[in-house]
């Protein structure tokens, strides 16, 4: 009888051990996200393709972009990715969230070059060009749609640019 019972518990803990742990999903709503049409939704998905086991689910009338992944560690790199194509949002977690990498610093200056801004279509230059024009001192920009590149002119602070047209949805980078 012990035998049998050494047998049985060895089978049923090498049964347990084998089983696969299963592993929480990160899932994160990014907000503010500048999705104005399907030529934008389509430019996250296909930003994100690349990064292992993640998807992303748009909703253009909300602004948001919901990120599904294996881990916390993949759901940044999908953060990252959209960023790098040109798309910026608030997650709301101070541990998963955009990156601060656009290089600007305060103060004032004359012009700035921008670079990486998700700029599909009139809509989204459209909204880039309302974005620029709150900022106190911008004279210009050379914002044209299909393009990734602008430069903004004026006197102006540098922080206050990134920070309007983060707000409107667009990650941008200072081209040095």
């Amino acid at each position: 009888m012990r035998g049998l019972r050494a047998i049985l518990f060895a089978s049923l803990s090498a049964f347990i051990i084998s089983v696969p742990v299963a592993r929480a999903e990160t899932k994160i709503e990014l907000k503010g996200v500048h999705l104005c049409c399907s030529a934008c939704t389509s430019a996250v998905k296909s930003a994100i393709h690349d990064v292992d086991g993640v998807t992303a689910t748009c909703d253009q009338k909300k602004k948001t972009v919901t990120i599904s992944a294996p881990d916390d560690s993949a759901a940044q790199k999908a953060l990252d990715a959209l960023a790098a194509h040109g798309f910026h949002g608030d997650t709301g977690s101070s541990t998963l969230k955009m990156k601060e990498d656009s290089g600007v610093t305060a103060g004032k200056v004359t012009s700035v070059t921008l670079v990486g801004v998700h700029n599909c279509c009139g809509s989204c230059n459209k909204a880039i060009k309302n974005a620029i024009k709150k900022v106190d001192g911008v004279t210009g920009d050379t914002a044209k749609a299909r393009t990734e590149s602008l430069t903004v002119t004026g006197n102006f602070d540098a922080a206050d640019l990134v920070k309007a047209l983060n707000a409107a949805g667009f990650h941008v980078k200072i081209q040095q």
